[in-house]
């Protein structure tokens, strides 16, 4: 379930910290965010700052690279 259907159920910060497993201080800082820009504003926003140099298939080589060892 996600917390902005929690917070329109309007449960309690303590039980939507225990029950996404996350802190109450982490609910807190959402329900504001919720109650300002609504469910959107919750979305998950691209990072900022510089793209990555490698793409997905030189992270791959690199990692298999790594779990190989010396």
């Amino acid at each position: 379930m996600r917390a902005a259907e929690l917070f329109e159920q309007a449960c309690s910060g303590a039980e939507i910290a225990r029950m996404l497993g996350v802190s109450e201080e982490s609910v807190r800082r959402w329900k504001r965010v919720w109650e300002e820009g609504g469910a959107d504003a919750l979305r998950r926003r691209p990072a900022p700052g510089r793209p990555p140099k490698l793409d997905d298939a030189q992270v791959e080589r690199v990692r298999a690279a790594l779990e190989q060892g010396a």
